[in-house]
């Protein structure tokens, strides 16, 4: 059975430094993908829509996972990876603290070796155990490559990630680039390394990542 390190292999890009930015080159990378959007007045800990997303998501991840490790021919083995976030706004400025008119897209990375068709066939399989439900029309694979960035941990709840993000704008600028989160179309990116329903909230572990460009 060949085995797929996935966290080995991309460490670089999911243990960035706490207390300060790193800049970081994204490569074009799979990912099983699903989209939705916060519900007005809600929040992500409490919208209902997220909520069906991330189980949806992590179901796929996992059906995809255990079938590839039984298949006769060819299998392969590899682990689940963190949970991610896109996150962003089409009316106004994308604002951290307020997160009911987000729209976001949920990532799980995913080895190369997972093909569409192994994806397809692992939907089938979630649809033949847990019925045809509503959100799993939105699950695929994807290609995506988010290029050069600027990533830090931030360690804590998520309502002091703008903590963690304040010295970002001078950073950039002593680097000569700019942040391409807002009017340039870039969104917010986040990867959740923790359990929120497992760690308390000081000890959460986030990648808060952003694309830049040269200014």
């Amino acid at each position: 059975m060949e085995t797929v390190d996935l966290k080995k292999q991309w460490r670089h890009l999911y243990t960035p430094t706490q207390g300060r930015f790193d800049l970081v080159e994204v490569p074009e990378l799979p990912f099983l993908a699903i989209d939705g959007r916060i519900e007005p007045g809600s929040s992500p800990g409490t919208s209902d829509a997220f909520a069906a997303d991330t189980a949806a998501l992590y179901g796929l991840a996992y059906t995809c996972k255990f079938m590839l490790k039984k298949r006769a021919d060819a299998a392969v083995d590899y682990p689940v990876m963190p949970l991610e976030g896109l996150w962003w706004v089409t009316d106004g400025r994308f604002d951290l603290a307020k997160p009911d008119n987000w729209l976001y897209t949920l990532m799980i990375l995913l080895p190369e070796v997972v093909s569409d068709d192994d994806v397809a066939a692992g939907l089938a399989a979630l649809r033949a155990k847990r019925g045809n439900k509503p959100e799993f029309a939105g699950l695929r694979r994807e290609l995506f490559a988010e290029g050069p960035c600027a990533q830090a941990m931030h360690v804590g709840p998520y309502a002091t990630e703008p903590d963690t993000m304040e010295p970002l704008p001078a950073f950039l600028d002593a680097e000569g680039l700019v942040d391409l989160v807002g009017p340039a179309g870039g969104k917010h990116h986040e990867i959740y390394l923790s359990d929120p329903g497992r760690t308390a909230p000081d000890k959460l572990k986030t990648i808060l990542r952003h694309p830049v460009a040269p200014a």
